[in-house]
């Protein structure tokens, strides 16, 4: 079974069984070696009921097209980016769903460096040649490209965890972090594997452990942080447990969310200023890239810690392409991708926890460190609204707050900037949605903007 729809604009994403199976990942593994001809991949798999077969599957059709793998086995996304990189091969495949539901499969694909590959990088190339394949004897080495028949290539095996745990200790000095109070809800995903070699070299943390056991059924809530009933648990247990930190992480781990020590979520923008201000401490004058979702703060940030901030559009493959053409040392985004130019310019969930250790082991307390962003920025958080016409709706907004005064951007969809408050409106790459961001000055002006900015879009 292989549905056209799981391909979407950064990964391959749908419901086992009923539009992606073992079939249709033999295709897209077959499809994405006969596409980009690499000679060595790495395969990697998340918790999910599905995902060793589904890693079989993959692995034997790019094994079938001609190239090496190499099965990483059980491993976070980003691993699978850590491996393609440390075991110098030309591309990889991570068999995750990332925080969608149990009964979801997908991956996430890399060329050599890490690279992304997205629907406008070669994966809309991969869907088209995999759904040709439908009829392709399994087994068979083809003819493609520059080849006229490949022989079929060896799969082995390697162990990366190693080499990960000290990469990933290189980012910190673990020695200089206070013995913190800190609680982790792994959601029963990837955390719940890759954490604890990292937290045994950190032994004076005190770590409260919740939900590490792997389960791709998610027992007790799905591995999606941005939602709020998924984020009940970890605030709970923050206040409860009186700890200094909170930490949660989505399905494949990389990406981690923060709680601080008065149970208050942190949103991804203040999240992209306190590690911008961290990295920037090691490196000064380094160029850091937010999205034109990110707060006033991200920017004004960046420029007070001596930092060049540069925004850009949502979206991995254009955060690492920008990051790679100015050699940036780190990017944020709102969703809460971090990214860093010394992991292969790739988004990490455990080393901006480690950051956020190494932050509080100074004399300040997390809701310190918010307390002025919190306190002069007011922010809405993501709001989906169903639309009939996007363009439509989008150029309705521009023509209003243009006649406002407002300074307009289309840089990633629709830009609106006044003095005292602003708002971005993107459409959805795979529904009639429009996403609204909005910020202000104060918490009334906030309230004020969002329902007039609603109520253009709901009209």
């Amino acid at each position: 079974m292989l549905d056209p729809r799981v391909f979407k604009a950064y990964d391959v994403r749908g419901l086992y069984g009923a539009e992606l199976d073992e079939d249709g990942a033999y295709r897209i593994g077959r499809a994405y070696v006969e596409h980009f001809e690499p000679r060595s991949i790495a395969v990697g798999r998340d918790m999910r009921l599905s995902s060793p077969t589904m890693a079989t599957a993959v692995g034997e059709g790019a094994a079938d097209a001609g190239a090496d793998v190499v099965d990483i086995g059980l491993v976070g996304t980003e691993m699978v980016y850590f491996a393609v990189d440390s075991l110098e091969l030309d591309g990889g495949i991570c068999v995750t769903a990332s925080h969608n539901p149990k009964d979801y499969t997908g991956m996430k694909i890399v060329r050599r460096g890490a690279l992304p590959v997205g629907g406008d990088s070669g994966l809309t190339d991969i869907r088209d040649r995999a759904l040709s394949l439908q009829n392709a004897e399994k087994g068979q080495t083809p003819g493609h490209g520059s080849r006229e028949r490949v022989s079929r290539g060896r799969v082995t095996e390697a162990d990366v965890w190693p080499g990960f745990v000290d990469k990933v200790l290189s980012f910190i000095d673990p020695a200089s972090i206070k013995p913190l109070r800190v609680v982790i809800d792994a959601a029963n995903g990837m955390a719940g594997a890759m954490l604890p070699p990292v937290l045994e070299r950190i032994p004076q943390l005190d770590v409260v452990r919740c939900h590490f056991e792997p389960d791709g059924t998610f027992p007790n809530h799905e591995p999606n942080p941005l939602l709020p009933e998924n984020r009940e648990f970890i605030v709970r247990t923050t206040r409860e447990e009186r700890a200094d930190l909170g930490v949660a992480y989505d399905g494949d781990a990389d990406r981690c969310f923060f709680v601080d020590d008065t149970g208050e979520f942190v949103p991804g923008d203040f999240v992209t200023a306190l590690l911008a201000k961290a990295v920037l401490r090691k490196e000064p004058g380094a160029k850091v890239i937010y999205d034109v979702r990110a707060s006033w703060a991200v920017a004004r940030t960046i420029e007070e810690a001596g930092g060049v901030p540069l925004m850009n559009r949502v979206g991995h493959a254009f955060i690492k392409h920008r990051m790679r053409k100015e050699g940036a040392a780190f990017a944020g985004e709102v969703s809460a991708h971090y990214y860093f130019r010394d992991f292969s310019q790739a988004d990490s969930g455990v080393v901006p926890f480690l950051l956020m250790l190494e932050l509080l082991s100074g004399e300040e307390k997390l809701s310190e460190l918010l307390a002025p962003y919190r306190e002069r920025y007011f922010l809405t958080g993501e709001i989906n609204t169903p639309v009939a016409d996007v363009p439509l709706k989008l150029q309705e907004l521009k023509e209003r707050y243009a006649a406002k005064g407002g300074r307009i951007s289309h840089l990633d969809g629709l830009s609106v900037e006044f003095d005292d408050w602003r708002f971005n409106v993107r459409p959805s790459n795979t529904e009639p949605l429009l996403r609204l961001n909005l910020e202000a000055l104060s918490h009334e002006t906030m309230q004020e903007r969002r329902d007039e900015v609603l109520e253009l879009i709901r009209a």
